[in-house]
């Protein structure tokens, strides 16, 4: 490999808006993100549905589908 020509490399603490850090390597000193595995819905099971059960139930209702 060339000399002088690769980035530093640095371990960087990422910082998620959940409050949740983690070290990690990266060319950059800090990392700043919205979502991590902590608080993203596909990593917890809790999907937020609130949007899509109205959806759900228009449809149902269009259709006719009873609820169980």
């Amino acid at each position: 490999m060339k000399e002088g020509i690769h980035p530093n490399y640095y371990q960087t603490t990422v910082t998620c808006n959940c409050g949740n850090t983690f070290v990690t390597g990266s060319t950059k000193k800090e990392i700043h993100v919205e979502v991590c595995s902590k608080c993203h819905s596909f990593y917890t099971g809790q999907q937020k549905s609130a949007a899509a059960r109205g959806r759900i139930d228009k449809f149902n209702r269009k259709y006719g589908i009873e609820a169980k």
